[in-house]
Protein backbone atom coordinates (compact mmCIF):
# COMPACT_ATOMS: atom_id res chain seq x y z
CA UNK A 1 0.00 0.00 0.00
CA UNK A 2 2.91 2.69 0.90
CA UNK A 3 6.03 2.96 -0.84
CA UNK A 4 9.01 4.73 1.10
CA UNK A 5 11.14 6.86 -0.62
CA UNK A 6 14.05 7.83 1.31
CA UNK A 7 14.44 10.96 1.25
CA UNK A 8 11.76 14.22 1.92
CA UNK A 9 9.56 15.58 -0.99
CA UNK A 10 11.68 18.86 -0.36
CA UNK A 11 15.64 18.73 0.35
CA UNK A 12 16.45 20.43 3.70
CA UNK A 13 19.31 21.05 4.84
CA UNK A 14 19.23 23.55 7.71
CA UNK A 15 23.21 24.54 8.76
CA UNK A 16 21.95 27.64 11.66
CA UNK A 17 20.99 26.03 14.66
CA UNK A 18 17.51 28.43 15.94
CA UNK A 19 16.14 26.57 18.95
CA UNK A 20 13.34 29.48 19.07
CA UNK A 21 11.97 28.58 15.43
CA UNK A 22 12.26 24.70 16.25
CA UNK A 23 9.84 25.15 19.55
CA UNK A 24 7.63 27.43 17.14
CA UNK A 25 8.06 25.18 13.71
CA UNK A 26 7.06 21.66 16.06
CA UNK A 27 3.29 22.78 16.32
CA UNK A 28 3.32 22.14 12.38
CA UNK A 29 4.06 18.01 13.62
CA UNK A 30 2.10 17.74 16.81
CA UNK A 31 -0.21 20.80 16.96
CA UNK A 32 -4.00 21.10 16.02
CA UNK A 33 -3.45 22.89 12.54
CA UNK A 34 -0.25 20.63 11.83
CA UNK A 35 0.19 16.79 9.58
CA UNK A 36 -0.35 14.94 11.99
CA UNK A 37 -3.76 15.70 12.68
CA UNK A 38 -4.03 16.34 9.13
CA UNK A 39 -2.72 13.07 8.09
CA UNK A 40 -4.79 11.15 10.46
CA UNK A 41 -7.94 12.97 9.96
CA UNK A 42 -8.04 12.21 6.26
CA UNK A 43 -7.12 8.17 7.15
CA UNK A 44 -9.77 8.20 9.31
CA UNK A 45 -12.08 9.76 6.95
CA UNK A 46 -11.79 7.72 4.07
CA UNK A 47 -13.80 4.84 5.06
CA UNK A 48 -16.81 6.92 5.00
CA UNK A 49 -16.30 8.20 1.30
CA UNK A 50 -19.21 6.96 -0.63
CA UNK A 51 -16.95 6.28 -3.75
CA UNK A 52 -13.42 5.22 -4.32
CA UNK A 53 -12.81 8.48 -5.88
CA UNK A 54 -12.94 10.04 -2.41
CA UNK A 55 -11.29 7.34 -0.57
CA UNK A 56 -8.69 7.09 -3.15
CA UNK A 57 -8.37 11.27 -2.77
CA UNK A 58 -8.17 11.01 1.05
CA UNK A 59 -5.66 7.95 1.19
CA UNK A 60 -3.50 9.53 -1.16
CA UNK A 61 -3.29 13.34 1.00
CA UNK A 62 -3.04 11.17 4.16
CA UNK A 63 -0.24 9.49 2.95
CA UNK A 64 1.97 12.89 2.06
CA UNK A 65 0.54 14.23 4.95
CA UNK A 66 2.59 11.94 6.79
CA UNK A 67 5.53 13.13 4.56
CA UNK A 68 5.06 16.16 6.08
CA UNK A 69 5.74 15.04 9.41
CA UNK A 70 8.71 13.90 8.27
CA UNK A 71 9.72 17.22 6.75
CA UNK A 72 9.25 19.13 9.85
CA UNK A 73 10.57 16.80 12.24
CA UNK A 74 13.65 16.76 10.16
CA UNK A 75 13.67 20.55 10.34
CA UNK A 76 13.14 20.56 14.29
CA UNK A 77 15.88 18.50 14.42
CA UNK A 78 18.28 19.85 12.37
CA UNK A 79 17.40 23.82 14.26
CA UNK A 80 18.27 21.65 17.86
CA UNK A 81 21.23 19.47 17.17
CA UNK A 82 24.13 21.14 18.52
CA UNK A 83 21.76 23.19 20.97
CA UNK A 84 23.08 23.49 24.48
CA UNK A 85 20.79 22.60 27.57
CA UNK A 86 21.13 26.01 28.76
CA UNK A 87 19.37 27.24 24.90
CA UNK A 88 16.97 24.95 25.25
CA UNK A 89 15.92 26.02 28.39
CA UNK A 90 16.53 29.64 27.32
CA UNK A 91 13.62 28.88 25.18
CA UNK A 92 10.75 26.81 26.80
CA UNK A 93 12.32 23.91 26.26
CA UNK A 94 13.81 22.40 29.26
CA UNK A 95 10.83 20.07 29.81
CA UNK A 96 10.52 18.94 26.70
CA UNK A 97 13.97 17.80 26.70
CA UNK A 98 13.45 16.63 30.72
CA UNK A 99 10.82 14.37 29.34
CA UNK A 100 12.64 13.54 25.38
CA UNK A 101 15.78 14.92 25.63
CA UNK A 102 16.61 16.01 21.95
CA UNK A 103 13.83 13.13 20.48
CA UNK A 104 11.10 14.73 18.46
CA UNK A 105 7.69 14.58 20.05
CA UNK A 106 4.33 15.37 18.50
CA UNK A 107 3.22 19.13 20.62
CA UNK A 108 2.24 22.42 19.72
CA UNK A 109 4.59 25.16 20.32
CA UNK A 110 3.46 25.51 23.81
CA UNK A 111 4.99 22.01 24.66
CA UNK A 112 0.80 20.86 24.81
CA UNK A 113 1.29 16.94 23.50
CA UNK A 114 -0.64 16.10 20.33
CA UNK A 115 -4.59 14.44 21.06
CA UNK A 116 -6.75 13.12 18.53
CA UNK A 117 -9.08 16.33 19.69
CA UNK A 118 -7.21 17.98 16.86
CA UNK A 119 -9.40 16.41 14.25
CA UNK A 120 -12.80 15.90 13.34
CA UNK A 121 -14.53 12.73 11.74
CA UNK A 122 -18.02 13.20 11.72
CA UNK A 123 -19.38 10.28 8.86
CA UNK A 124 -20.71 12.62 7.30
CA UNK A 125 -19.09 13.44 4.02
CA UNK A 126 -19.88 17.33 3.23
CA UNK A 127 -19.00 18.12 6.47
CA UNK A 128 -15.67 15.87 6.35
CA UNK A 129 -14.65 17.86 3.56
CA UNK A 130 -15.77 21.40 4.48
CA UNK A 131 -13.84 20.28 7.82
CA UNK A 132 -10.59 19.44 5.36
CA UNK A 133 -10.84 22.17 3.38
CA UNK A 134 -10.79 24.36 6.53
CA UNK A 135 -7.85 22.47 7.98
CA UNK A 136 -5.83 23.03 4.71
CA UNK A 137 -6.40 26.71 5.48
CA UNK A 138 -5.52 26.75 8.89
CA UNK A 139 -2.08 24.83 7.85
CA UNK A 140 -1.52 27.26 4.78
CA UNK A 141 -2.25 30.35 7.70
CA UNK A 142 0.54 28.80 10.34
CA UNK A 143 3.42 28.13 7.32
CA UNK A 144 2.98 31.54 6.65
CA UNK A 145 3.22 32.83 10.09
CA UNK A 146 6.19 30.69 10.85
CA UNK A 147 7.81 32.56 7.64
CA UNK A 148 7.66 35.75 8.52
CA UNK A 149 9.15 34.79 12.08
CA UNK A 150 12.39 33.60 10.15
CA UNK A 151 15.21 35.23 7.67
CA UNK A 152 16.52 31.47 7.11
CA UNK A 153 16.60 30.58 3.50
CA UNK A 154 17.27 27.06 4.42
CA UNK A 155 14.31 27.29 6.41
CA UNK A 156 12.14 29.34 4.23
CA UNK A 157 12.57 27.06 1.01
CA UNK A 158 10.83 23.79 2.63
CA UNK A 159 8.22 26.26 4.64
CA UNK A 160 7.12 27.85 1.30
CA UNK A 161 6.84 24.78 -0.29
CA UNK A 162 4.95 23.03 2.19
CA UNK A 163 2.56 26.14 2.46
CA UNK A 164 1.94 25.41 -1.41
CA UNK A 165 1.25 21.70 -0.58
CA UNK A 166 -1.63 23.32 1.42
CA UNK A 167 -3.10 25.08 -1.17
CA UNK A 168 -3.06 21.86 -3.71
CA UNK A 169 -4.56 20.28 -1.11
CA UNK A 170 -7.63 22.51 -0.25
CA UNK A 171 -8.06 22.87 -4.30
CA UNK A 172 -8.23 19.17 -4.44
CA UNK A 173 -10.47 18.86 -1.70
CA UNK A 174 -12.62 21.83 -2.70
CA UNK A 175 -13.22 19.70 -6.34
CA UNK A 176 -14.13 16.75 -4.43
CA UNK A 177 -16.51 18.92 -2.52
CA UNK A 178 -17.88 20.15 -5.55
CA UNK A 179 -18.02 16.74 -7.29
CA UNK A 180 -20.33 15.21 -3.95
CA UNK A 181 -22.53 18.34 -3.59
CA UNK A 182 -23.16 17.57 -7.73
CA UNK A 183 -24.36 14.31 -6.56
CA UNK A 184 -26.96 14.94 -4.30
CA UNK A 185 -24.87 14.88 -1.30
Amino acid sequence: MFKYIKHTNYPINIQKKDVKMAKYLITQFGGPNGELAASMRYFSQKFNMPDEKGKALLNDIATEELGHCEMIATMVHQLTKDATIEELEACGLGSMFTEHGKGIYPTDSNGVPFTVSYFAVTGDVIADIQEDMAAEQKARAVYENLIDLTDDEDLIGPLLWLRQREVVHFNRFQELYNHYKKLGY
